[in-house]
Order: C-alpha cells, then structure tokens, then sequence
C-alpha cells in the first residue's frame, strides 16, 4: 500500500473532530478522577470503620478489572436496569472513575509523606479540622504529587481510544471507520498516531521538568 497524500489531507478534518472529542474526554475525565480520587483519599486516611473499607474494596476493584470490561458493562449492561447514557457521558465517567482509583493512591501517598510533626503541632494548637486539611497538610501533599497526576493525565489521553469500542466517536474511532469504509487504514492510522504523539511527547517533558524543578526546590 502506498502513501496517498490527497486522500490523507481529505481526511484530517474528521480526524481532528475526533481529536478534539479526545480532548474534552481528556480533560473532563481528568478533573473528576482528580476530584473523586482526593476524595477518596481523604476518607480513607479518616479511618471511618465501615466507609473506609468500602473505599479500600472499591479502588482494589476498579484496579483489578479492565476499563475495557468497565466500559462494556456502563454502557451496555447498565440500560438493562434503566441507566441509559450518552457514549460520551458513559466514556467521560467510566475513565474517570477508573483512573481516580489510581489518583487515590498517589494523594494518599501524599497525604502520609507530611510529616508527623505537623499533625501532632496542628492538634496540640487545637486547630479546626478543616483549616489543618486546607491549610497544612492539603498544600503540601499536592504539591509532591502534581507530576505523578500529570503523569495519568498523558496516560489517560492514550486510554481514551479504549472508548471508541463503546461507540465514543474519538480519534481512534474516526480513525477506524474511515479505515474501513475507505478499505485503507495506512493513512488514517498513521495521522492518528502523530496527533497522539505530538500532545503526549511534550507533555511527557513538561512533566518530567516539573518533577525535576519540584525534587530540586
């Protein structure tokens, strides 16, 4: 098969409507895999008995099963007991609570390297519980794990084409369906491919020189 420049450039509007869809599920499964994995962390670092053991069994769960057979079972087993959803929808909340259960573990490993100096200082002035998280212990912990959640940001990214089997129209899927209704995937694959690597590759270096200037401040 051989490179076919006019069928490639006649394709790159739909591919960057996917890439785009890619995007928006990137971003808004990142802010709540952020938001439901600091959550996460906070409650099971509050040790409440029945709750906390939940949370344990519940992040061990959503890390031991596939975000493939997750996706499956959101988006085609679910309506089955009335949950109905968009594919974006049912994309955007699947990936987001897979990966907040990875998220929990990087607060939770945050949270644990404040020194215990500081929650003993914070109880002794018989500071209020939520001025200790926001003030003391909050900044500081985020601080050590950015580059770790920016590294499941650009890891997220990439997963995202696990949704086109679920019928999310996302670069991967465009990809697909005109791979096959054109009989040529050489094209579509490759232009897909360099438009993951041109956002995860510079991501991958911002990271790493966050972490870099973060270890050395």
């Amino acid at each position: 098969m051989i490179w076919d420049n006019e069928f490639a450039l006649s394709i790159v509007p739909a591919l960057l409507q996917g890439f785009l869809t890619t995007i928006e599920i990137t971003l808004l499964g990142t802010a709540l895999a952020a938001a439901l994995g600091l959550v996460v962390a906070i409650l099971r670092h509050l040790r409440i008995p029945v709750i906390s053991r939940l949370l344990t069994f519940s992040v061990l769960f959503v890390r031991g099963t596939p975000l493939l057979v997750q996706a499956y079972f959101a988006f085609f087993v679910l309506p089955s007991f009335g949950l109905t959803f968009s594919a974006l929808a049912t994309g955007v909340v699947v990936i987001g609570i897979n990966y907040s259960a990875y998220m929990a573990e990087v607060y939770r490993a945050g949270i644990e390297s404040v020194p215990k100096g500081q929650w003993e200082a914070a109880t002794a002035l018989n500071l209020p519980r939520g001025r200790v998280w926001s003030k003391i212990v909050l900044p500081q912990a985020l601080r050590t794990v950015v580059p770790m959640l920016g590294n499941y940001l650009i890891m997220m990214f990439k997963d995202s084409a696990i949704l086109s089997a679920i019928t999310v129209v996302e670069l991967m899927a465009v990809a697909q369906q005109i791979g096959s209704s054109e009989f040529r995937y050489l094209e579509p694959m490759t232009i897909a491919a360099v438009l993951y690597f041109i956002v995860s590759y510079p991501s991958s270096i911002l990271v790493n020189r966050l972490e870099a200037r973060l270890a050395h401040s």
